[in-house]
């Protein structure tokens, strides 16, 4: 990456961070993953895949090092590797990557991820064993049924260690067959005391994601590119639901999908501080609400 181009962003988004007198920023939802898999998963972006169906550049797409460099830079304290696989056999060894990530990046929370298949049960399990302290489930990229009967043992495992699980289960940017508030909600009202994370605040079913959230006190949302122009310009965030932002303030969390986005990292800052919802929102989102989810 470019340093000249990366200092004064880093500067700008310090300055941020520093003005509402916090000691950085806590991303929930970042995307680290094998080198090989992860260069599959940008090679999609860059087709504009099915799910996607739009241009949408890469603006971190640098070598692991230099990603988590530039990721520090901003200040950001404590952030994720988001991994899921898109088929059954994957889950396992992707955990065993995490699980080696993590042990080489000490700020990153080790991550963990599972399928709907035979065994999930077990090697989730081992991954709580290991230390995971966050979980990824993508519905939408995995196609599988949150209900599925193979995945009672995880979700009753995840919601009795206390251990979040971050879901893409929103049917944004495409829909997906077990998408929507619907098969998440009926997890939920099986395992009620399940820390679910709904990623993207679930759009573009924001409406129904808050009220889920607010029906559930063990369920969060994350920022991750809502209120963005490149979201706005298509799902946007209706104006109408920003008091009930207010209300959870205590369960919203930052995220970015960093560094799988077409825009600067900053600009996930500017829209959520444009919003007009104050320093205290701000505080609680961009680190108090996960520095005490997770124990930071």
């Amino acid at each position: 990456m470019d340093a000249v181009r990366q200092g004064p962003e880093a500067e700008r988004i310090t300055d941020f961070w520093q003005r509402l007198g916090l000691p950085g920023l806590i991303d929930v939802h970042t995307h680290f993953m094998p080198e090989n898999v992860l260069a599959k998963v940008w090679a999609y972006f860059d087709a504009a895949g099915p799910l996607i169906g739009r241009e949408w550049g890469i603006t971190y797409r640098e070598d692991e090092a230099e990603r988590l460099a530039v990721l520090r830079g901003f200040g950001v304290r404590a952030f994720t590797a988001m991994l899921y696989p898109h088929k059954a056999g994957m889950a396992q060894w992707l955990n065993e990557w995490g699980a080696d990530f993590a042990a080489r990046t000490p700020d990153c929370l080790h991550t963990a991820t599972f399928f709907a298949e035979p065994g999930a049960g077990r090697y989730v399990a081992e991954a709580l064993d290991a230390g995971a302290r966050v979980f990824k489930a993508h519905l939408q990229v995995g196609g599988y049924d949150p209900t599925d009967p193979l995945l009672d043992e995880v979700w009753g495992e995840l919601a009795e260690r206390g251990v979040p699980v971050v879901t893409h289960c929103g049917s944004g940017p495409a829909p997906g067959k077990h998408t929507g508030p619907g098969p998440i909600g009926e997890v939920m009202a099986r395992h009620p005391s399940l820390r679910l994370i709904v990623a993207h605040l679930g759009l573009p079913e924001y409406a129904e994601f808050l009220d889920l959230a607010a029906a559930h006190p063990e369920v969060y949302l994350d920022t991750t590119m809502a209120f963005t122009e490149f979201t706005e310009r298509l799902t946007p965030f209706p104006p109408a639901l920003r008091p009930r932002l207010l209300d959870l303030q205590d369960r919203i969390l930052l995220g970015t999908d960093y560094p799988n986005i077409p825009y600067p990292y900053e600009h996930a800052l500017e829209s959520l501080a444009g919003l007009g919802l104050g320093d205290d929102w701000l505080r609680a989102v961009c680190y108090r609400n996960a520095a005490r989810l997770f124990g930071i």
